[in-house]
């Protein structure tokens, strides 16, 4: 069982809320975190080392002393409203996920897709919580207009191996049960196979690929597992803990991905890899993916950014275009 950790919350209390970014390898420039920290727990999230930067631990704080942004809405209300504001998809979940056990009580996602939905705003969505499912109503109703679509994250369909990896998460059917909901409210919903781990949980990749298209997901993606920074020991730890027969084989692929480092974090690798073992996992993939009819990750529909309008405020003049 996952070690009880009591959650501590803290306010976050930034002047903005769209971080930008101009990552050549990433498909969107601009995103939003509401929180900081995840309760999920998951050993390999490459986010933990932001939790430093605060002065704080990137292990057992990163997953309980969680900063939240309960202004989140209204800061995102402001700068949408800005003159000049250019309308491209914002990205959600791609740090830290939004959806996490702290979110059934703060609500801070939902008041964000509120927002979103009013400007006709298009967002993009990844998670690996079936707390989405909460806010069916509002993505189904962006979705009709072509606003919103999401992709769910499933690691492994091996229930004890996910309660060890991500102790506090969904557990893999949850996941898929998530993707069929989604699906059948007329959400565009993908998967990711990710992270990839060497030796661990890479074997599983066509069964999971298989798993999201019977639950109804029609286009996918995978992403091999990144280490940066204090995250190299702490996964080491964990893979000497839980898997100590595995943890040298594990650690020896992952370098050989890196060009012998535990980590690359240049541009249009470091998701990905490079050399033999890294080059097999994508044959894998797409081979995977031809065979069930589904469609890489970057064939997926492209949201309409024309919709965009800033609602009109009690008493503002109507235009007359």
């Amino acid at each position: 069982m996952p070690m009880p950790l009591q959650t501590v919350i803290t306010i976050d209390a930034t002047r903005s809320i769209i971080a930008r970014n101009d990552s050549p390898d990433l498909g969107f420039d601009r995103s939003i975190n509401p929180y900081r920290g995840c309760e999920h727990g998951c050993v390999y999230c490459f986010a933990r080392p932001s939790h430093a930067y605060l002065g704080l631990s990137p292990g057992l704080d990163f997953e309980s002393r969680i900063f939240a942004k309960p202004e989140a809405a209204k800061l995102l209300a402001k700068e949408l409203s800005r003159p000049g504001y250019q309308c491209r998809p914002i990205a959600i979940g791609t740090n830290t996920d939004a959806y996490q056990p702290t979110e059934r009580r703060l609500g801070i996602m939902r008041e964000i897709l509120e927002v979103l939905r009013d400007f006709r705003h298009p967002v993009a969505i990844v998670t690996k919580s079936a707390l989405i499912q909460r806010d069916i109503d509002i993505l189904a109703e962006m979705a009709r207009q072509n606003l919103a679509t999401v992709m769910i994250s499933v690691t492994t369909l091996d229930r004890d191996l996910a309660r060890r990896l991500e102790p506090r998460a969904a557990t893999p059917q949850r996941r898929l049960d998530t993707i069929h909901a989604l699906i059948a409210a007329g959400i565009p919903t993908g998967a990711l196979a990710a992270p990839m781990i060497p030796a661990l949980n890479d074997a599983e990749l066509e069964r999971i690929l298989e798993a999201i298209r019977d639950a109804g997901a029609r286009h996918a993606g995978y992403v091999l597992l990144r280490l940066p920074h204090e995250l190299k020991s702490l996964f080491r730890e964990w893979l000497e803990t839980h898997a100590p027969q595995k943890a040298k084989h594990v650690l020896s692929l992952v370098a050989e991905t890196h060009g012998g480092k535990l980590y690359d974090a240049q541009w249009g690798r470091r998701m990905t890899g490079s050399g033999p073992y890294a080059e097999l996992l994508r044959i894998r993939f797409e081979l995977a993916c031809k065979r069930l009819g589904l469609r890489h990750r970057g064939g997926t529909t492209r949201l309409d950014t024309t919709r965009f309008r800033p609602p009109s405020r009690p008493g503002e003049q109507l235009s007359l275009l």
